[in-house]
């Protein structure tokens, strides 16, 4: 028998960043790769990955990096992993394995072991064996893994919904889940988004309904906002204006790479000649696509909110359409961004979160693969806390005995030996690596408390000019101040603050030797002048200090 060891690199008590890893015995196998982006609370950085220093000090012992589907919350840190380890093998579906492309293209990155996968097609590592299923998400080519072990299979669900009117690239295979769950599963993994969410989440994915409402209440030209990673909502609102003498103006390189892309793939079916140019961009009853990143919520059409956007001028005819409901943290984002639109007078269509959903499994969905698989073990994973619980809730309902129900945190380790859970608390080492901009590499939490003491209390600094010869001081200290106290009205405390730093100077200079130790004078200056201005303001800034000699 086996020894098997399940934890989260990243994914565990959070939106994004999925990242799990396997260990049966000594093969390692890591399902995703993901990131999440940062909020106004990571004070400028702009994506952050999993730290994956485990993936690289056992990069020997790793079978391969297995993608579910191509958003960025689940491959998005694939890039910086390979640029790090170029000869990792990573499987993926075709669709999954073009976005990751484009992706190491653009980052002029080399991987040597990128291997294309189908649904339903074994991968064979000795005696274990892979398999993938396709699942129904907003993306196609989408699929769950299978990790066949001696003491039973594994499922890592992904992202997924129950939905019978897809088919194609979109559709679950059911007798295939049904299949491995009579086989015998071990260990379900199964994500936890929507898990307060009551009902399927189908049919509440699907907006076709809303979008002919939006066509056919509006002459005019509409601007629809879309995220480019959900092909299942371009190809929604696509069939709709199908339907209609509309063109479509796709807006954005990136935007029409996707589209384009898709649609000579035979992921997005439209016919091309009913996409136009920029010359039609003012014409009556277009439909204007405008890309919505999740990295920049909104920033496009607030450009054109606010009459920045080089092409697109706002007519009181117009009307936005926001195609997403809006998803947890951005909801205050997008109040704003309603306001300028009232502003704007201009129509708006938005969709509601409690009415329209994303495609994650809510609780009769989640129930749903539960009985499919009926695992001996319950692992809740992807998502917030609370949302774990929730979904090992219902797991318990269906009758999984609590203590065969796995509650982890990032880095905390389940392991099985025989097929039985132990009780074991091992916990791996785990971090966060931000990035920030187009640097490679952390920028570390020493970065970020700088910024948060910058953007609390700003920012003092103390410059002062010696004699290189004699130590005396010819200029200064002079304060200098941004972001901490406005200048003209707190000359009494800057005077105070030269003061004592003029003193702090002094006592640092050895009149004899003429020796001057300018490690200490910072050291002191901010040590005596942070208590000065704390006590004076009840403020903290960033204190430097900058001592030259001429």
């Amino acid at each position: 028998m086996s020894k098997i060891r399940i934890f989260s690199l990243g994914g565990l008590n959070e939106n994004g960043k999925d990242m799990y890893v396997v260990e049966v015995d000594q093969d390692i196998f890591v399902f995703d790769a993901g990131l999440k982006y940062g909020s106004d609370k990571t004070l400028g950085v702009d994506y952050i990955l999993p730290d994956y220093t485990y993936i690289k000090e056992n990069k020997d012992r790793v079978k391969g990096l297995f993608l579910t589907h191509g958003h960025d919350s689940n491959i998005g840190a694939t890039a910086d992993i390979l640029y790090d380890i170029p000869d990792l093998p990573v499987y993926g579906t075709k669709f999954t394995l073009e976005i990751l492309k484009r992706d190491l293209e653009e980052n002029n990155i080399e991987a040597t072991k990128i291997k294309e996968i189908r649904p339903h097609s074994k991968l064979t590592f000795g005696d274990l064996v892979v398999f993938p299923i396709s699942v129904t998400h907003s993306i196609p080519d989408s699929v769950c893994y299978v990790l066949y072990t001696p003491d039973g299979a594994i499922v890592y669900t992904g992202d997924f919904v129950f939905d019978y009117l897809v088919d194609g690239p979109y559709k679950t295979d059911i007798g295939k889940l049904a299949y491995v769950g009579k086989q015998g599963v071990l260990c379900l993994l199964a994500e936890s988004m929507y898990a307060e969410k009551k009902g399927h989440t189908s049919p509440n994915n699907r907006i076709s309904d809303v979008i002919k409402q939006v066509l056919y209440k509006n002459d005019d030209r509409i601007i629809a906002t879309i995220f480019p990673a959900h092909i299942s909502r371009i190809q929604e609102i696509l069939d709709e204006v199908g339907k209609t003498k509309r063109k479509v103006i796709i807006m954005g390189k990136n935007l029409q790479t996707i589209i384009n892309s898709s649609i000579d793939m035979g992921y997005i079916k439209f016919d091309k000649s009913k996409i136009g140019d920029l010359s039609n961009l003012n014409d009556k009853g277009v439909v204007v696509l405008i890309s919505d990143e999740k990295e920049k919520p909104f920033m496009n059409l607030e450009r054109i909110l606010k009459g920045f956007d080089k092409y697109i001028k706002l007519r009181e005819t117009d009307t936005i359409f926001i195609t997403e409901p809006p998803y947890e943290g951005i909801e205050k984002r997008m109040a704003l961004v309603m306001d300028e639109i009232a502003k704007s007078n201009v129509n708006v269509v938005s969709l509601s979160a409690k009415k329209h959903l994303l495609h994650h499994a809510s609780q009769e969905d989640l129930m749903l693969m539960i009985n499919l698989m009926n695992p001996k073990y319950y692992f809740p994973v992807k998502g917030e806390y609370r949302y774990q619980v929730m979904n090992a809730e219902l797991a318990e309902k269906l009758g999984i005995p609590k203590e065969n129900i796995i509650l982890k945190q990032n880095g905390d380790v389940a392991t099985f030996i025989d097929g039985k859970l132990t009780s074991d608390m091992e916990h791996v080492e785990v971090d966060e690596i931000l990035i920030d901009g187009k640097s490679q590499g952390d920028i570390g939490e020493l970065v970020l408390k700088d910024r948060e003491m910058l953007g609390d209390s700003g920012i003092v600094i103390v410059s002062c000019t010696l004699d290189r010869d004699t130590k005396e001081v010819l200029a200064g200290p002079e304060i200098l101040t941004r972001g901490f106290v406005y200048v003209k009205e707190s000359r009494d405390l800057l005077e105070d603050s030269e003061e004592i730093c003029l003193q702090v100077i002094k006592d640092n200079i050895e009149p004899e030797s003429k020796k001057v130790d300018y490690t200490a004078i910072k050291n002191s200056v901010r040590d005596k002048l942070g208590k000065f201005l704390y006590k004076e303001t009840e403020s903290r800034p960033m204190i430097i200090t900058v001592i030259q000699e001429v």
